[in-house]
């Protein structure tokens, strides 16, 4: 799709990681001439592949957004402003939304879809937000061999795909292989915001969550939480609650 090398790969990781069952599907949809235009001119700037070759300098790709010492022009320094990790953004109007009203929290959004990924790249410029940054490729990637230990501030994933099916369920993200891995860039304190419409992934979401260690809820009651006002309605909660569906979010800490 972007022969010159000037947007998203097809497969960033290549053959040199192992196969699995993976919990997404690649989406190389149609690209609209806005979303192609926007990957063309900002990708070089602001995206990244997760190509597992190599571990991220988080203040090197976040350099754009670091306040300039007065009169030095040089940053000031390793900046110990919080990184939040989402994965799975769709088209990245909630994403963009929560980079708006945070502008001190830095974003690493992470999809497989290029249209989103367009989108929220397009978003980001036209909002002048310089605290995103979109990864293309696999997560697992990404929190098991390209983040540091104690990087993370938190992790959002929001509507992720309920692979309804029980033959399917072994796909499902919220795993506990997928906590452990994410405990380790996952500071202590981090929050990890999880919320779906699909009522049996939801309880399968606490459960695994409840019973992992490395993390404790913050409800009193041990349930689900509601909605905080930080995340913004999605284009697939919109659709779950015109079916009636009933949205759960999870609020669970890292230990």
């Amino acid at each position: 799709m972007f022969p010159d090398g000037d947007g998203p790969s097809a497969d960033p990781a290549g053959s040199h990681h192992e196969r699995r069952i993976r919990s997404f599907q690649p989406r190389r949809s149609r690209v609209t001439a806005g979303q192609r235009a926007a990957l063309r001119r900002l990708w070089p700037r602001w995206g990244f592949e997760i190509d597992g070759l190599r571990r991220l300098d988080l203040d090197e790709l976040f350099a754009e957004d670091e306040p300039e010492a007065s009169g030095s022009g040089q940053p000031n320094g390793p900046s110990e402003r919080p990184v939040v990790l989402e994965i799975g953004f769709g088209m990245g109007e909630a994403t963009a939304d929560m980079a708006a009203a945070e502008p001190e929290t830095r974003v690493l959004a992470v999809d497989v879809h290029t249209p989103g990924q367009g989108n929220l790249l397009r978003l980001a410029d036209e909002r002048g937000l310089t605290n995103v940054r979109v990864g293309n490729g696999d997560a697992i990637i990404l929190l098991r061999e390209m983040l540091a230990p104690g990087s993370l501030s938190g992790l959002r994933v929001y509507f992720p795909d309920p692979w309804p099916k029980k033959r399917h369920h072994k796909r499902r993200l919220i795993q506990p292989e997928f906590l452990d891995l994410a405990a380790e860039p996952l500071r202590s304190g981090a929050l990890v915001h999880c919320a779906t419409d699909w009522e049996p992934y939801a309880e399968q979401m606490l459960d695994v969550l409840s019973g992992h260690p490395a993390y404790e809820n913050t409800q009193p009651d041990g349930g689900f939480a509601p909605r905080p006002d930080v995340r913004p309605l999605t284009r697939f909660e919109e659709a779950g609650l015109t079916k009636g569906h009933k949205v759960r979010d999870l609020l669970f800490r890292r230990r």
